[in-house]
């Protein structure tokens, strides 16, 4: 355990900010990559049928006790 908290105190101000910019770095090429996969998933299960999001786009506009479900709930 001694062993880690020397190489952790060896380290200078410059090494960790090089760190921290090549973690902010990986981070955001992270958080765009499954942001564009979510984008395929959604343009996938839209063209396939399986769900129309142009019905949950309305939700604002038809938001009445009174009006019709989007999507009927499936049971488990």
């Amino acid at each position: 355990m001694q062993g880690i908290s020397e190489f952790l105190s060896s380290i200078t101000y410059e090494q960790w900010e090089g760190f921290r910019g090549y973690g902010f770095f990986f981070l955001v090429v992270f958080m765009v990559v499954v942001l564009y996969a979510y984008w395929i998933h959604l343009y996938r299960v839209e063209k396939k049928g399986e769900r129309n999001y142009e019905k949950y786009a309305d939700l604002a506009l038809k938001d009445g006790l009174d009006d019709a479900v989007v999507e009927e709930k499936r049971s488990a």
